[in-house]
């Protein structure tokens, strides 16, 4: 089970890391292993949160997610990505902001740390949205319930979030505006830059994961007309249209994953460069990366984690919720790599341990069979 799941994972690696030192010797080597490990550790949250929403796809579309989802993170967002924010905000075309990529990487450097804003007001609404969208809903288990209880009271008020996220993208945006004033103006087109690209992911964030819970919805309605007309033992009459429909949910759910999995990968991205300013080495390492991500995505749902685990997805939120901040924070100040993945997992190794501790407490009281078995079969 683990060969099969990992598999690919190790064949990466072990491709990208002879690559590395044909690129650049053994010193290319180890820059593309830290690289490996740094895209790992701050996506962690990354796969505990795709892997509540991939569990919901068929195998067909899980393994769309392994192959076609591999080629657009690997290639999309860690190759192309950083080439393309480079040629929009230095106006090249796409063929010089390669060339400058390659021949003069420190200049290319800069240019992407002076995209950073825009990259982390867009990233940063993206996430800060998930994280409300899930503290603010009821939930029947609930890990920090004195936090969790009276924030889903609150959820109750029509478009909470999106007030709360709009709230902290204009302070986020004014703070820049002062800075502006107390130096001459010079930093108002910055404060401009990120309002635009931060209300740019409130919208994208808004159109994709409405159209995904649109078809979802669609979906589960769907299978329950079909299970009704089974139970009645009627004939199975709109078997064509459900497989079509459930091809449409699923597609707009890979959509919001590979959405998802962009905003998770911008610290990824830009945390490389304090490490290399090498375009093949950041494809090559964060690659890596980003396969052992989407293979342990795959293995938790398999493996039913999520559902023996029950804390897990909420310690992801709350990491995503805190990647959020930090990305709206480091528009002004610098934040190391280092406390941006350790953050994230921190709080999945707590809610990893009280889930360990929940389990043990039911077990011990005689509580526990029922409901894990509710659990288990998803309930």
């Amino acid at each position: 089970m683990l060969l099969k799941t990992f598999g690919w994972s190790f064949a990466v690696t072990a491709l990208g890391l002879v690559a590395a030192v044909f690129y650049g010797g053994w010193e290319g080597f180890g820059v593309v292993a830290i690289l490996a490990v740094l895209e790992i550790s701050l996506s962690f949250d990354n796969a505990v949160v795709n892997a509540g929403i991939l569990k919901k796809m068929n195998a067909f579309w899980q393994k769309i997610f392994l192959t076609v989802g591999v080629l657009i993170a690997v290639f999309g967002m860690r190759l192309v990505f950083p080439v393309v924010i480079v040629a929009i905000t230095a106006k090249l075309n796409p063929y010089d902001a390669v060339h400058l990529a390659l021949t003069d990487k420190d200049q290319y450097q800069q240019l992407v740390t002076d995209a950073h804003p825009a990259i982390a007001a867009f990233g940063g609404m993206f996430l800060l949205m998930i994280f409300l969208d899930f503290i603010f809903e009821d939930r029947d288990i609930q890990w920090l319930r004195w936090i969790e209880r009276p924030l889903a009271k609150l959820g109750k008020v029509d478009m909470l979030s999106v007030c709360i996220a709009l709230i902290v993208l204009l302070i986020t945006s004014f703070t820049f505006a002062t800075h502006a004033h107390q130096h001459g103006g010079a930093h108002i087109d910055k404060a401009q830059t990120v309002l635009i690209s931060g209300i740019a992911g409130l919208i994208t964030y808004m159109i994709v994961g409405g159209l995904s819970g649109y078809f979802e919805d669609k979906l589960e309605e769907e299978e329950e007309r079909e299970h009704e007309e089974e139970e009645e033992a009627a004939r199975t009459g709109k078997k064509k249209s459900a497989v079509l429909l459930a091809g449409q949910a699923a597609f707009f759910m890979f959509l919001y994953l590979e959405v998802l999995d962009a905003s998770f990968s911008f610290d990824g991205v830009i945390g490389a460069f304090a490490i290399t300013n090498d375009i093949v080495m950041m494809a090559l390492g964060l690659g890596i990366g980003a396969m052992y991500v989407r293979s342990l995505t795959v293995y938790l749902v398999r493996q039913g984690t999520l559902d023996d685990y029950v804390y897990l997805e909420h310690g992801a939120h709350y990491a995503i919720g805190a990647l959020a901040v930090i990305l709206m924070v480091t528009i002004q100040y610098e934040i190391n790599e280092v406390i941006t993945g350790l953050v994230g997992v921190v709080l999945i190794g707590l809610s990893f341990w009280s889930s360990v501790r929940r389990n043990r407490a039911l077990a011990a009281t005689g509580e526990g069979t029922d409901e894990m078995a509710e659990i288990s079969s998803g309930v």
